[in-house]
């Protein structure tokens, strides 16, 4: 059935079938800009397909939800009314991740049946997503979500593998034809997909009271759903107790209510790579903001200790995990205009006592005297001690007068998981707390519906520099295309000390990065986090001034962004703006590039472009860079050339 579309304005159903439909029905959806279309079968099964531009994207894939005493609720199913609406507004977000002003424009099928349940799809010029929908208000046990997504033969993948359910979420996102990945081989989301020439980012959105997703391989051109049970049994794992459990989960995903919207499922279906980076669906389809007050909410860049392991040096204390030696974090913060310092592991007297800090730390002294410096404090936890008392040891946190909470080694997403992270941002949100999510899944729609929740880790970032070689530069170029579509990541730039994979040795304590300076310098533009690190030590980036004047003059949020060009897993140039300001870019995998800068983007006036490039020597010693000033007009385009593992990074101001 081929649904009509009148003209109309503002978010109003342009058609409606209240009637009974018992016979067997194809529904047609269209984005609004007509470029992709979704058609939805409701014969026996409920199934969905997508093309764009008449080009096969998503095959016919099934759908459905399989309750304790009720089966599949989109088996034989009876549609009792099928509304049709397009929606056309421009959000402000309370935190201006991407951009400042967000354009939400879709046109949407919402299907009933008879039987209490329905589903709805969205069409995005961008992407499509569904979500089931239950209207029976009854407490309901989910068995199973059916979910075969197909695709075109050939279809690749890169495919960030798990080899359990309990996990950190941080994978390598590795290229396979998609074929090739038979069961029991799953992985988490996101999962990239390259159906001939078309970019799939698969994620899901608005994750709420209801398990994370994974997929799994089918050995053919399609992945299945997979979901961790709901736990019946946690048991502290010896010699890791405070932070390891021994899981028993049961058959069953979740227990909940039948009155409820489920997670959308949702794909960013696209031919343009640099789409696929600009793409805020994930947002968009996440629960609207729940806090009254978010005046409080405020983003920036953080000097942290962990990954540089406090070795501080040319200072007249002993470093360590100490009063003194924060205090020189906050003054180093304080200098270059940092909003925060995170005390991380270690602060507290004992990993799970985490209302006493340790007898060398004094925290009130250390919140009072970063006030004084106009520096917040961010407080390191687990997640286990503190759901014991979260409520109580929430309160004492912002009694202290911390700016914030990161909470670690979650490494879950059941049910009770899921809603752990949302009852954690809400009660921090009562207390003006600032929210991390390390060692956990990736974004899901939170950080919209709790903007205090301002970046996630769920992903391999930096600190792996401590214990292996994986973070290479195509892992860096990849990341942008497939986690970071879901949301803000808490990767940890800003490692000074640089090599090449020839000359890279792995030192837990004064790690190496792989790629060039300017590789790293760059992902200040090119990595979203709300809260951003500085990942090395102060003591390190003071002695290399010139960079670190450079680095501490990105922000951590965008009014506007641009992605330049961009090539997956290859390359990528983002502009982003900040007030009058832009903030650029670039990065390459094992490639040296020549790329091009097109300024059109600038409008009328006279700027300057302050730069950080690959040095003459980049190719042998990685840390080798330039720094430069040139003025740039609007009609410029500036020819650019990325090293090996390189990179490129501009600030353009109004002269």
């Amino acid at each position: 059935m081929k649904l009509t579309w009148q003209a109309a304005t503002g978010a109003l159903f342009f058609g409606t079938l209240l009637a009974p439909l018992t016979q067997a029905d194809t529904f047609e959806l269209t984005s609004p800009d007509g470029d992709l279309a979704l058609s939805i079968n409701t014969d026996s099964a409920l199934q969905w397909s997508a093309t764009l531009n008449g080009k096969p994207a998503i095959t016919p894939s099934t759908i459905g939800l399989v309750l304790e005493g009720e089966g599949n609720i989109a088996s034989e199913i009876e549609v009792s009314s099928a509304e049709t609406s397009e929606v056309h507004n421009t959000l402000t977000p309370v935190v201006t991740h991407k951009n400042a002003q967000v354009t939400e424009h879709y046109r949407e099928l919402r299907l009933r049946f008879s039987n209490g349940y329905g589903v709805d799809f969205r069409a995005y010029d961008d992407g499509a997503a569904y979500r089931f929908v239950g209207e029976k208000d009854t407490a309901i046990v989910v068995q199973e979500e059916i979910m075969s997504l197909n695709f075109p033969e050939l279809t690749e993948t890169l495919f960030p593998e798990e080899e359990t359910l309990i996990s950190h979420y941080e994978r390598l996102y590795v290229p396979e034809i998609l074929a090739d990945i038979e069961a029991p081989r799953f992985a988490s989301l996101p999962v990239y997909f390259d159906a001939d020439g078309i970019n799939i980012l698969f994620t899901e959105s608005d994750l709420r009271d209801y398990p994370g997703l994974f997929v799994e391989g089918t050995g053919t051109n399609g992945v299945t759903a997979k979901h961790p049970g709901v736990v019946t049994k946690a048991t502290p794992m010896p010699g890791t107790e405070d932070r390891n459990q021994d899981i028993t989960m049961a058959s069953h995903i979740a227990e909940t209510t039948g009155k409820r919207s489920f997670p959308w499922r949702l794909a960013v279906i696209t031919d343009s790579d640099a789409e696929l980076v600009q793409s805020e669906l994930v947002w968009l389809l996440a629960e609207d903001n729940q806090l009254s007050d978010t005046s409080w909410i405020k983003p920036g860049r953080i000097a942290w200790d962990w990954y540089n392991a406090n070795n501080l040096f040319g200072v007249d204390f002993k470093a360590g995990i100490n009063t003194q030696t924060y205090k020189y974090y906050i003054d180093f913060a304080a200098r270059h205009g940092l909003e925060y310092v995170i005390l991380d592991e270690g602060w507290t007297k004992t990993t799970t006592n985490i209302v006493e800090s340790n007898p060398d730390m004094n925290i009130p002294e250390l919140i009072r005297y970063g006030k004084e410096k106009g520096v917040g404090i961010i407080l390191w936890a687990l997640w286990g001690p503190l759901d014991k008392d979260y409520e109580n040891i929430l309160k004492t946190y912002g009694e202290w007068g911390a700016a914030g909470i990161k909470i670690d080694f979650m490494q879950r997403s059941d049910q009770y998981m899921v809603n752990y992270y949302e009852k954690i941002a809400k009660e921090a949100a009562k207390h003006q707390l600032l929210v991390d999510y390390h060692g956990g899944f990736k974004p899901a729609g939170l950080r919209r519906t709790y903007p205090n929740v301002l970046t996630y880790e769920g992903v391999k970032g930096n600190e792996n520099n401590k214990w292996s070689q994986d973070i290479t530069p195509e892992h860096n170029v990849t990341l942008p295309f497939t986690r970071m579509v879901a949301g803000p990541m808490d990767y940890t730039p800003g490692a000074l000390r640089n090599a090449h994979l020839p000359q890279h040795h792995v030192s837990h304590f004064r790690p190496v990065s792989i790629g060039t300076r300017a590789h790293q310098v760059a992902m200040y533009a090119v990595y979203e986090s709300a809260l951003q690190m500085l990942c090395e030590s102060p003591s390190t980036y003071l002695r290399e001034p010139e960079v670190t004047e450079f680095i501490a003059a990105f922000p951590s949020v965008w009014d506007e962004t641009r992605v330049l060009d961009a090539s997956v897993g290859d390359y990528i140039l983002v502009a982003r703006r900040s007030g009058d300001t832009w903030y650029l870019g670039a990065m390459t995998d094992d490639t040296a590039r020549t790329l091009k800068v097109d300024f059109s983007f600038l409008g009328d006036g006279e700027f300057q472009l302050d730069l950080l490039r690959d040095g003459l020597n980049t190719e042998h010693y990685a840390e080798d860079y330039k720094r430069e000033q040139r003025d740039i007009s609007a009609g410029e385009i500036l020819e650019i050339n990325l090293a090996s593992g390189g990179g490129w990074a501009g600030i353009v101001r109004k002269r």
